[in-house]
């Protein structure tokens, strides 16, 4: 591999592991908006300023490579379609009735983290990704090491309704799907050209429910002054501009320069990271166990890259 191509390689890496980072905290910020924000007020929310800092982004550095805003051909708006049901609408959804069908929020959170191991076979079948041993390996380490984080220390393994199952799941091939169309997109659109169709597209899509649902409404319900209030306007805040747009021009810009199986092997970090917030911020107790889960994490994603380094991955 050229020393281009090794740079390439780290930097996209770096932009994974960042857009990780970000991530992590999304949780702790929706946990927080949702004590006092109806779910799909949230939404809208978080996404209609998302979509018009993308757009005036875009307008204002319409040449450059990454956050440049170009037109949205006809002949490949059905991908964008396909991207912008299938996350963050779908997903959201999905997961949401997942969490609601599962007795366990452990067992949820398990489950909704298995993406990297679905990726392989998407990837494989979809776009003729190759899938190197490496990859597999280093995946199937990481995911123990997800395991270990999660489910060590909980004390409810129920399942509650078995639906929630298959819910979990299908929200976790509809985030893959995603990837996928991340990657087949032509090269001709920026990342944040994507993301922006995407999420606006996906808007269009929660929009009526949010006016079926909640509504205005619901807005004018809540006390703005109070200080809870402010924090939930503070956490939607930090997911617009961090996780809505940063966090996912970074993953798109990193996916479609390393592939969809190791970009998404990288999503297994993010409860590593949420644990380490947790222990450090608000004093949650990690057992052994749980910091082996981290470094089973760690090095899983080591291995999953190393075959990128002899040019197989």
């Amino acid at each position: 591999m050229s020393l281009s191509g090794n740079r390439t390689q780290y930097v996209a890496v770096a932009a994974l592991i960042v857009s990780m980072i970000i991530w992590s905290v999304s949780g702790i910020a929706i946990k927080h908006a949702l004590a006092v924000l109806p779910p799909f007020t949230m939404i809208v929310l978080r996404f209609v300023p998302s979509v018009l800092i993308m757009l005036a982004i875009g307008l204002i550095w319409r040449k450059s490579p990454l956050f440049g805003l170009q037109r949205l051909e006809l002949k490949d708006l059905p991908l964008f379609l396909i991207a912008g049901f299938c996350q963050p609408f779908l997903y959201y959804l999905l997961e949401t009735y997942a969490y609601d069908a599962l007795n366990s929020p452990t067992i949820a959170e398990t489950l909704l983290s298995t993406s990297p191991l679905l990726s392989p076979i998407f990837a494989a079948v979809l776009l003729r990704e190759r899938v190197t041993k490496y990859n597999i390996i280093g995946i199937i380490v990481s995911t123990l090491g997800v395991f270990a984080l999660t489910l060590v220390g909980s004390t409810d393994y129920s399942i509650g309704n078995y639906w929630g199952i298959l819910l979990a799941f299908a929200a976790v091939s509809a985030a893959v799907v995603d990837s996928i169309m991340m990657r087949k997109v032509p090269a001709k659109y920026s990342s944040l050209s994507f993301i922006f169709y995407a999420q606006l597209i996906s808007l269009l899509f929660f929009l009526p429910i949010w006016a079926w649902r909640e509504g205005f409404g619901a807005l004018t319900s809540i006390d703005w002054s109070a200080t809870d209030a402010q924090v939930a306007l503070g956490c939607v805040a930090y997911l617009t501009v961090f996780a809505s747009v940063i966090a996912f021009i970074l993953f798109c810009f990193a996916l479609r320069k390393v592939g969809v199986t190791q970009a998404n092997a990288f999503n297994n970090i993010r409860p590593a990271f949420t644990a380490l917030w947790m222990f450090l911020f608000f004093g949650e107790h990690l057992p052994l166990a749980k910091w082996v889960g981290i470094l089973l994490i760690i090095f899983g994603l080591f291995v999953c890259q190393k075959q990128e380094k002899v040019s197989d991955c």
